[in-house]
């Protein structure tokens, strides 16, 4: 840009911009990783320009552009890049078991949560049903029972209604009297049995009485005539 300064103002210029280019470049590699040295290159060489011309101003020259073609680390450099790549690729590979059996513990949990609940949820089901089962069997015990009750009271109202429960009372007493006499060794008996006898002979003169009675009722249904 300026022979004047490019000739008295540095003795050889393209000598001192190379060796200030690769200072700079040195300088520019240190900054950073060794992994990430082939992939900013672009970085790289912007920097070196913009460090190699303002050196270069005084010198009447003007840098347009640097770039780096190619990199060739010692072997010694290789084999440790290359070790920590290998370490790097097992590092992201027990990173992603890791990932993964968590994952798996998760969704197991999740699991086992979700069938607890659908058994809690069957287990209050099937006792609900079972008590609206055993509540509707005591209704309809209750029901059947009402509607016996009120059977038995309007067969009592009925003529010779009394009678028959009276009937039925004594073969139930004779029945549990009979049971209790089998089976134990008391032979001496109370009195009332004695009387059975004559209340039996009352209740069948009672019961013919009744029905002489509902006979002629049956053959005058007009009543008496003078």
């Amino acid at each position: 840009m300026d022979a004047y300064r490019a000739s008295y103002g540095i003795s050889n210029y393209i000598a001192a911009a190379v060796n200030l280019a690769q200072t700079t470049m040195r300088s520019e590699i240190g900054k950073i990783t060794l992994d990430d040295t082939f992939s900013e290159r672009d970085m790289m060489n912007e920097n070196i320009v913009q460090e190699i011309d303002k050196a270069a101003d005084p010198w009447g020259i003007k840098v347009m552009r640097y770039e780096i073609k190619n990199i060739s680390p010692s072997n010694d450099i290789v084999d440790t890049m290359e070790k920590q790549m290998e370490a790097e690729r097992e590092k992201r590979a027990e990173i992603t078991n890791s990932e993964g059996y968590r994952e798996a513990r998760i969704n197991e949990s999740k699991g086992e949560q979700q069938s607890q609940i659908l058994i809690s949820e069957a287990q209050r089901q099937r006792r609900i049903n079972e008590a609206k089962g055993r509540a509707k069997e005591i209704e309809l015990v209750a029901t059947a029972t009402a509607n016996g009750i009120r059977r038995v009271s309007r067969a009592i109202e009925k003529p010779g209604g009394d009678i028959a429960v009276k009937t039925k009372l004594v073969e139930q007493y004779i029945d549990q009297f009979g049971k209790i006499i089998k089976n134990t060794n008391v032979s001496v008996l109370p009195t009332e049995t004695a009387n059975l006898k004559i209340f039996f002979e009352g209740v069948g003169t009672l019961k013919k009485h009744t029905q002489n009675s509902h006979s002629t009722s049956s053959a005058n249904p007009q009543g008496p005539t003078s």
